[in-house]
This record gives C-alpha cells, sequence and structure tokens, in this order.
C-alpha cells in the first residue's frame, strides 16, 4: 500500500468511527476494534509523566460490548449528541500488517434535556493515539488511546470518544 493510500485508509477509519458514535449507532463501535484490543481514555497528565490510570479502560470487544450495554440500560446521565472534529492525522509508523497513527480531536457535546436543549459546549479536546491492524484489507484499532488535554470532565463520561 502507498503512503497515501494507506493515510487514506486510516482516515477513513477514524471518519468511520467518529461518525458511528455522532449517529449514537454505539452497538457498531465495538466492531471498530480487533478482538484483543485495548481501549483507554487518559488526561495529558497522566500520560506525561507515565501513569496507566485511565478515566475508562477496556482491554477487549467483549468489555466494548459491555461498555454499550451499560450505556443503553444502567447509565443515568442528560440525552445528548456528540458532534467529532479530527484533524492533523499522521501515519507515524508502519511494521508488518500494523500502522500506528496520531490525530488531533475535539468533541463538541449539544444537550436534548427540555431544560437546555440545544446548548453545545466544548466537551473533550485531544488527542488519538492509534494501532490500526489491516487483516483482509479491513482496518480495526488494535489498541486506541486517547489522551484527553479536559481532564476535568463536567459530567459523566458514557459515551465514548
Amino acid at each position: 500500500m502507498e503512503n497515501y493510500e494507506l493515510r487514506y485508509a486510516v482516515e477513513e477509519l477514524l471518519h468511520a468511527y467518529i461518525q458511528c458514535i455522532d449517529d449514537d449507532r454505539l452497538e457498531e463501535w465495538p466492531n471498530f476494534f480487533t478482538e484483543d484490543c485495548l481501549y483507554r481514555i487518559i488526561p495529558r497528565e497522566n500520560a506525561d509523566q507515565g501513569l496507566p490510570i485511565a478515566i475508562m479502560y477496556c482491554d477487549s470487544r467483549g468489555m466494548l460490548q459491555d461498555r454499550v450495554v451499560a450505556h443503553r440500560k444502567a447509565n443515568l446521565f442528560a440525552p445528548h449528541v456528540y458532534r467529532h472534529l479530527v484533524s492533523a492525522t499522521r501515519v507515524t509508523g508502519r511494521d508488518s500488517g500494523t500502522v500506528s497513527a496520531r490525530s488531533n480531536y475535539a468533541v463538541f457535546r449539544t444537550s436534548l434535556d427540555p431544560v437546555h436543549y440545544g446548548t453545545t459546549e466544548v466537551f473533550s479536546v485531544g488527542e488519538y493515539q492509534d494501532t490500526i491492524i489491516f487483516t483482509d484489507g479491513i482496518a480495526r484499532f488494535k489498541e486506541k488511546l486517547v489522551i484527553v488535554d479536559t481532564s476535568r470532565i463536567q459530567s459523566l463520561l458514557v459515551t465514548p470518544l
């Protein structure tokens, strides 16, 4: 795969991933990951100090599926929608079918609560550090590290970033 084709494939995976979340198709979200994946949301302060403590930690597709079930059935939160913006995607490494990439992201959250309906806020800003595996032409995340610059989360983090 040429460099431009590789970058295009990485960007397409990222765009499909965020569109899935923004469209509230969370039941499909785990399918963007390999079976034995790692998904972590970690504050920048922890990442900079090499501290492993994560805000959200899932180490398999099954855990991601459990997260979606909890989101739908157990968690109580104000109704909202996300809108992601992703930019500055760069392929940072390539080795034996594994690709590393970095991207900046911003997530805007809009309230659907009748009292605050339509109010939009910057919910999270940070960086994606991804390890992507290509199997039979299909790209999936082996590891997705979400480093949040905005480590003060105003309300419950229930929807994946």
